[in-house]
């Protein structure tokens, strides 16, 4: 009897343990050159007679019936960052980063830039 109290206790305590324990989710960002077949919510940004794509903070151009990750052209406009952005002050200038990208406002959209 006595034993069958410790593994009920036991067992109570590791499902506790195991409710209680957190989630971590680590998103994995495609390199530069990877092609995909689809893109979630992608926003067309037209930049000197050229389409890109842009979803979630990564930079995409069109391939075909696929899409192709590349670099941020220097220049280029979006409306809405990611809100996982950080904001970051560099020679007095407020800039935003992310993903490696950066970005300034200006007016009401943010501006791809060199640091």
């Amino acid at each position: 009897m006595k034993a069958l109290k410790t593994i009920l206790i036991s067992l109570a305590l590791l499902g506790t343990m195991v409710v209680s324990a957190q989630k971590t989710v680590v998103r994995v960002y495609p390199k530069h050159g990877t092609i995909v077949t689809t893109i979630k919510k992608p926003k067309v940004v037209v930049h000197k007679k050229t389409n890109f794509y842009f979803a979630d903070g990564v930079w995409y151009k069109a391939r075909g019936p696929k899409y192709v990750v590349c670099a941020a052209p220097r220049g280029i406009r979006v409306k809405r960052l990611p809100s996982a952005r950080r904001v970051v002050v560099v020679n007095g200038r407020k800039l935003y980063k992310y993903r490696g990208i950066w970005y300034k406002k200006s007016g009401r959209h943010f501006v791809v830039v060199n640091v």
